[in-house]
């Protein structure tokens, strides 16, 4: 008969989780560094438009890696919900940055050719929808409390550096206000959240619990 431990899914090694952090903050440094000023439709239909914001997508993708493994490490339960609420917040985000990323891009490179097509108005329909916006704002909020519970459970860990996961959690609590700002507290936010990410990541990197 098959022991039931055979059965538990085998650990995510934290090298591999950790590795992956520091990869998401790379991602977030990347995004508003490469991210052209504006939401002039000429801006939107270049490609560094498209690139930055795919950067912000994979690192979103990359940030549940290291609170998986960060469950791992730990026996606190804030750890089991951020994993949780970064998986959802996660899933919420990336369809608006998806449809930023190509559906604007396409609109707005069409705008680009044909003035007549009206891109700020067709733009605002969009990010004003209320299940397109709704969904975006609950997804950032749910990121910004799975920091919070990863600071708190690396804070309680016992076996981790307390603070590496303050400047995480700051990042994510600061990522939905910093689009009301201007673009050099953009950048030093992606700053902020690099230097969050890598030190999360570098934590999980030398742990020598997995």
């Amino acid at each position: 008969m098959t022991n039931d431990s055979s059965l538990r899914t085998r650990p995510v090694p934290t090298r591999l989780a950790g590795a992956a952090t520091v990869a998401a903050g790379a991602m977030f440094l990347l995004y508003p560094a490469v991210r052209p000023a504006g939401d002039a439709a000429e801006v939107v239909a270049s490609g560094a438009w498209v690139a930055s914001h795919f950067f912000a997508m994979i690192g979103f993708i990359l940030v549940p890696f290291g609170l998986y493994a960060l469950l791992q490490m730990t026996d606190d339960r804030r750890a089991r919900y951020a994993l949780v609420t970064s998986w959802i917040g996660a899933g919420l985000v990336l369809p608006y940055y998806g449809a930023e990323d190509f559906g604007l891009h396409v609109i707005a490179a069409r705008a680009v050719r044909e003035p007549n097509v009206g891109f700020t108005e067709l733009a605002e329909a969009f990010r004003f929808d209320p299940l397109a916006a709704g969904m975006f704002a609950a997804g950032l909020i749910l990121l910004a409390v799975a920091g919070v519970l990863a600071a708190l459970a690396v804070w309680r860990s016992g076996t981790l550096q307390r603070w590496s996961g303050v400047p995480f959690a700051a990042g994510l609590l600061l990522f939905f206000p910093q689009f009301y700002t201007p673009a050099a507290v953009r950048t030093a936010h992606g700053v902020l959240l690099a230097v969050g990410c890598v030190w999360l990541g570098m934590t999980l990197w030398r742990s020598r619990r997995i």
